[in-house]
């Protein structure tokens, strides 16, 4: 049987890693944050101190970094160049830049070639363009979404645990103008695949969600097999 490939894209904090993790751990799967791996060129990119405006420069730095993923799904490391970033990787100035950064369709060619390489031995891959772009033939597409106050919400509770001086209504704007970014750009937007399922996360818990994508796998593979 050839590896289970499960693909699930949506907006900004609509649950996508969270959920992802779960049913990698669930499955016996690699897990696969895609969006880290921008964090990761957003990063690099801070430290060398380009400008991520300049795409040709951004591209080429992205081309030639080295970055993987190791571990368990609860301890997934992001490495760079051989070097855990995945707590630095994790602040809003990271945040703002890999939104800029993202759009970049040579740094978008590079991660995508990236991922599949990472993914071959069957995965659960989160991201933006996963069942479109990534792996249009994945085994099952889910497009998580939730409105944009609870997913303010949410990424302001993340980053009040480590910076105290968060504030609500600006991530709330500032998720507002991703997702315009997002579903605007030219290479590769952030699109439901046809064949996606809607999973919608407004109002339900991590665990409701968790086990409606478990069964819907479960009853796909059922019928893979038949």
């Amino acid at each position: 049987m050839k590896p289970l490939i499960i693909a699930i894209d949506g907006p900004s904090a609509s649950g996508k890693s969270t959920l992802g993790r779960l049913l990698a751990r669930a499955l016996n799967l690699l897990y696969v944050d895609t969006g880290s791996m921008y964090r990761a060129v957003a990063l690099a990119v801070i430290e060398q101190g380009l400008d991520p405006s300049y795409s040709d420069r951004v591209t080429q730095l992205a081309e030639n970094l080295d970055i993987d993923l190791e571990g368990d799904p609860d301890s997934l490391k992001v490495l760079l160049a051989g070097r855990d970033v995945s707590d630095l990787i994790r602040t809003e100035q990271v945040t703002d830049v890999s939104s800029v950064v993202s759009t970049i369709p040579g740094v978008r060619r590079a991660m995508v070639a990236r991922q599949r390489e990472i993914a071959k031995r069957g995965s659960v891959m989160n991201g933006r363009d996963i069942g479109t772009v990534v792996f249009p033939n994945a085994d099952v597409k889910f497009f998580l979404t939730a409105d944009a106050e609870e997913r303010a919400r949410r990424r302001f509770d993340e980053w009040r645990e480590v910076d105290g001086t968060a504030d609500y209504q600006e991530i709330l704007v500032d998720l507002i103008e991703r997702d315009r970014r997002d579903s605007t750009r030219a290479d590769s937007p952030l699109k439901r695949a046809d064949d996606a399922i809607v999973i919608e996360s407004t109002g339900k818990s991590i665990d409701d969600v968790f086990q409606e994508m478990l069964k819907i796998i479960e009853t796909q593979q059922a019928r893979a097999i038949q």
